[in-house]
């Protein structure tokens, strides 16, 4: 048993090695060091999930029992990575210009954004790869016996062993696959950690045939003449059976979820690609090279009857080898781990984007602009999805106990996942093809792969009768699981390959050709099939006027706040609008929706920006697109449709302005009649008062006191209104002088708090901060900066209608730059007033103004001095200020 220990405490070692791995790759692409995070070396290493424990382990076992037929599973990739290279760089760009984020979201946003199709794909990825990460499952178990003692001690230790696995393995990937939402930003600690993997086992095979043809078998010479004379040098090839299995294999290279994973949503440029074009085919060569000779030896040296599939940990530690045999046993491991974390990683990614988000979506119609998180739902059930995905490999482990069927469902999960390539294929070259086509071939592929391979791989009497092979299904002789319309002799394999992939091909073509496309499908092909020269989006939204606060709203839910409010603040600086929101232009309306698209899926996202926008319509330039032989005409409207874009936008503006200068016209009569007032009432008092105390001179001492504190208090109040004006008017002239110095964020914000919240005749407010966010430098004048934090934490005080008034006080960094945010929970200011607030003879509310209007306008003016901003923050469910504290005088924090 001491090996069985040292086996483990090594293999916790590892798995410590990975999580530290994992660790530092995120650490260092959040940070901005992660450029060698992307170099095409770890990229193509990433590839290397493709040879999983079943090509480890399985190869040597495949090369003992048939030859050299396992050579087909490593010729297929390497006929995709050399000659389809075209297809490769096709579906990545494709990928990058889509943001695209499984296979199933690919077929889905192709066929005009159907979630039916999406979720057609992830049942199929799910059920076709299930058992393969059963068959994981399975050869850590097995390996782990092979250091047993004796099988009596472990045999009921199997299902434990397994367990353990898939919940390290699970724990794993929830931990650094799921730290961001949106899928597009590479999970880096996962490649890298795979990277990893990936020089461990191909150094670990290498060892172990390095160590049976040297160290047993005398060179290189003696190795080939032992393999000559061995049955595998007879050199027997089934021709058919060899294409048939290599194409299959370069088929599910493309189509296997954690294949299309690493290869189109973790790809990051052509130039990772063009050198795993060259290099992926290298690394497999040489886990393929001494596969031969291991196979050749562990039949010689091994005792009859001895698992195949697991020469290479058997061969060493037959020879005493333990060190080798441990170092081999870490390379399946590897094998076997990269290949459940990626898988699960790719599955929950498409359970969570075309099942769980469109069921919550439908529950809460109409809810998308409402105020929330959609973030942890979706994190959450991507969560749950890696669990639930592990669990069924487990589960399918368990049930079948570890028996025959594992043995081929490599190849059967193949054959199951292989039925999306006509689909795809057919996405990506062929504009006519369809929705309908598509589904109506997944369809049939999916059943005739059921009926033909996936169920009769359990056994006769297990799930399909054993008269059902005999007879055929209802009696009928044609319909026979491996004798299909009554053509007999073919390898079963092979059967179920040409009639599911066949009858799935033609299907398609037939039901593409009899269905027409709508006309989101036709301009989803054309940007697909015409990826490079794509002038833009497939379609543009229109059709109702989208609230620009409800898509702030709904775009926090999913981004998160500060993603979105950078997102929306950038598309208004384009425009050349001020504040943080953006005209809802059809073209950012799209951007929108693709950056959506790489959290929640195409669909959910199409759907999400739909229930707010409420249509959508054909562009000019999509049309182009799909109506060739009408450019010119296209062309000509298209300029006439551009100019009268521009033009309904100028208008649109215009009227903006003319509503704004209106509505200030009529600010500025009232701040006239108000200032009248402000500055007669005090005037009046100060005059009466000072002709009754100068008329009567036998006036007692206490109405003496009582009057002239009557003037004095109105001589304040109108020193007070004279003082804001000429603040005012000389901030507004550049004739303020700064007093500059050192100080600190969290004292000016104490400072300020102190001075806002003394009048005790004031309601009590609840103020919510983050003091450790609060330290840092700042060398600015510290007098002004203060006057706007008391402003506007006055203005809270004064303006918030919630029940418990409260004001919580944010510090945050925006591209670069330090911001405070200033948000209450009151109702906000109407959406027809937030354009005009900082204007000079603007208020909030003349019911509950107290002064002249003029704090905003003097804290505007204040902010633009010391070189920050003010502005006011929409869809923060309250009122919200931003203060952008000034780039030069924002130091670093202390």
């Amino acid at each position: 048993m001491s090996t069985l220990n040292l086996l483990i405490a090594i293999s916790l070692g590892y798995v410590l090695l990975l999580f530290a791995v994992a660790f530092v790759a995120e650490r260092a692409a959040r940070q901005g060091r992660g450029s060698w995070l992307r170099a095409p070396i770890v990229y193509t290493l990433s590839l290397s999930i493709y040879c999983t424990a079943w090509t480890f382990y399985g190869a040597v076992g495949s090369a003992a029992r048939s030859g050299l037929e396992y050579l087909t599973i490593y010729l297929g990739p390497t006929l995709v990575m050399i000659g389809w290279w075209w297809i490769l760089r096709k579906l990545v760009r494709i990928g990058r210009s889509q943001h695209i984020t499984s296979i199933a979201d690919l077929l889905s946003s192709r066929y005009g954004k159907s979630n039916l199709l999406g979720i057609g794909v992830t049942i199929l990825a799910v059920i076709g790869t299930t058992p393969y990460i059963a068959l994981q499952l399975q050869s850590v178990t097995l390996s782990v016996e092979v250091f047993a003692v004796g099988a009596e001690e472990t045999g009921p230790t199997q299902p434990l062993t397994a367990f353990w696995v898939a919940t390290g393995l699970a724990v794993f990937t929830v931990i650094f696959g799921t730290r961001n939402l949106d899928v597009n930003e590479r999970h880096h600690g996962v490649v890298m950690a795979i990277a990893v993997e990936a020089v461990v086992k191909l150094a670990a095979l290498l060892a172990v045939g390095i160590f049976v043809v040297w160290g047993l078998s005398g060179g290189i010479g003696q190795t080939l003449e032992r393999i000559d004379n061995s049955d595998l040098g007879l050199w027997q090839i089934d021709g058919g059976r060899w294409v048939g299995l290599t194409m299959l294999s370069a088929a599910a290279f493309l189509c296997l979820p954690r294949m299309f994973q690493v290869l189109v949503v973790e790809n990051d440029n052509d130039a990772q690609l063009r050198t795993a074009a060259w290099a992926f085919p290298l690394y497999l060569l040489l886990m393929s090279l001494f596969i031969v000779p291991i196979a050749v030896v562990g039949l010689d040296i091994l005792p009859e009857g001895s698992n195949p599939d697991l020469f290479v940990l058997t061969v060493p530690l037959s020879q005493g080898r333990d060190g080798l045999a441990l170092f081999s046993f870490l390379g399946g491991l590897s094998s076997a781990t990269s290949m459940v974390i990626v898988a699960a990683i790719a599955l929950s990614t498409m359970v969570s984007n075309h099942v769980v988000m469109p069921i919550w979506l439908r529950v809460r119609q109409g809810m998308a602009s409402q105020s929330g998180d959609v973030r942890h739902v979706v994190i959450l059930s991507r969560r749950l999805s890696i669990g639930g995905v592990v669990l069924l490999g487990y589960l399918y482990y368990a049930l079948s106990g570890g028996g025959e069927a594992l043995a081929t469902i490599g190849l059967v999960s193949f054959v199951g996942l292989a039925q999306v390539l006509p689909a795809m294929l057919g996405g990506i070259f062929w504009r006519g093809a369809t929705r309908v086509g598509a589904l109506a071939g997944l369809t049939v592929g999916f059943a005739v792969w059921h009926f033909t391979l996936f169920l009769p791989s359990f056994g006769e009497d297990m799930i399909i009768p054993a008269k059902v092979f005999e007879s055929g299904f209802l009696g009928l002789s044609w319909l026979k699981p491996q004798a299909l319309f009554g053509i007999e002799g073919l390898d079963p394999l092979m059967h179920a390959v040409l009639w599911s992939l066949s009858l799935n091909t033609v299907t398609f073509f037939a039901a593409s050709l009899l269905s027409f496309p709508s006309p989101l499908e036709r301009l989803q092909g054309a940007q697909f099939v015409n990826v490079r020269y794509a002038p833009g989006s497939a379609r543009s939204w229109s059709g109702g006027v989208a609230e620009a606060e409800d898509l702030m709203v709904m775009a926090q839910r999913i981004l998160g706040a500060t993603e979105a409010q950078e997102l929306f603040a950038q598309e208004a600086q384009r425009q050349g609008l001020g504040g943080h929101l953006p005209d809802p232009t059809p073209d950012f309306l799209e951007s929108l929706e693709r950056e959506l698209s790489g959290s929640v899926g195409a669909a959910t996202a199409h759907a999400m920006v739909g229930q707010i926008v409420g249509g959508m319509a054909v562009s000019v330039q999509d049309l182009m697109a799909v109506a060739d032989e009408t450019a010119q005409m296209m062309e000509y409207s298209a300029r006439l449709e551009a100019q009268q874009g521009e033009l309904t936008r100028t208008a649109r503006q215009l009227r903006q302005a003319n509503d704004k200068l209106t509505r200030l016209s009529v600010q500025k009569d009232g701040f006239l009649s108000q200032i009248s007032h402000e500055l007669r009432t005090p005037m009046t008092s100060i005059r009466a008062f000072s002709e009754i105390l100068r008329d009567n001179t036998g006036m007692s001492e206490v109405d003496q006191i009582k009057y002239a504190s009557i003037i004095h208090d109105e001589a304040v109040r109108l020193t007070r209104l004279l003082d804001d004006l000429l603040d005012l008017s000389v901030l507004e002239n550049g004739q303020v002088n700064l007093n500059l110095n050192d100080t600190t964020l969290a004292e000016l914000l104490d400072r300020s708090l102190a001075s806002a919240m003394a009048d005790g005749s004031g309601r009590a407010m609840t103020i919510v901060r983050t003091k450790a966010r609060e330290k840092m430098s700042l060398h600015t004048d510290a007098d002004r900066l203060t006057q706007v934090f008391i402003n506007l934490i006055a203005n809270a005080r004064k303006y918030c209608d919630a029940d418990t008034p409260r004001l919580e006080i944010r510090v945050s960094e925006i591209q670069g730059r330090h911001v405070v945010d200033f948000v209450d929970n009151g109702s906000g200011i109407a959406p027809e007033a937030q354009d005009v607030i900082f204007e000079k003879f603007a208020r909030v509310s003349d019911q509950k103004a107290g002064g002249a209007g003029l704090g905003l306008a003097i804290s505007r003016e204040i902010m633009t001095r010391l070189g920050g901003e003010i502005t006011y923050l929409p869809g923060q469910g309250g009122a919200a200020f931003r203060v952008v504290l000034p780039r030069p005088m924002a130091l670093a924090a202390q």
